[in-house]
């Protein structure tokens, strides 16, 4: 999976825009007002961070290391940064990233959830039902 077809994936949830807040070659996807995903390259590959609970973010690295590390340039509490090298299952990068989106989702305000609309039902393989 990369960083295009992560992109693609996510612009079909409700809300989602991408944005160039930081670079021009630095697309960040935005759910209402909130970042929930950096896509980026960390020493020449591709990468994206995500998003999560700091439980998870610590999982995570243990589970696939150097493949998930801390969040490059964010709060290593809250965000990772995965490696779009293959070595982490498509599945589960795609787990992740809806996973940051629920979270942004959640921290949105009433008044920006309605307007966004429903929070999508995403299942565990990682598609849309």
């Amino acid at each position: 999976m990369n960083a295009e077809q992560l992109k693609k994936v996510a612009l079909g949830w409700p809300g989602t825009t991408v944005r160039c807040p930081f670079y021009p070659d630095m697309p960040v996807l935005f759910v209402g007002s909130k970042m929930f995903a950096l896509l980026s390259t960390y020493d020449g590959v591709e990468s994206v961070n995500l998003k999560t609970l700091p439980e998870e973010a610590w999982l995570q690295r243990e589970t696939y290391p150097g493949a998930v590390i801390p969040g490059y340039h964010m709060n290593k509490k809250h965000w990772n940064t995965v490696l779009l090298d293959g070595r982490v299952p498509e599945p589960v990068i795609l787990t992740m990233l809806q996973e940051s989106y629920r979270l942004v989702w959640a921290k949105l305000t009433r008044a920006e959830r309605e307007v966004v609309g429903e929070l999508p039902r995403f299942e565990e393989n990682g598609v849309e039902g």
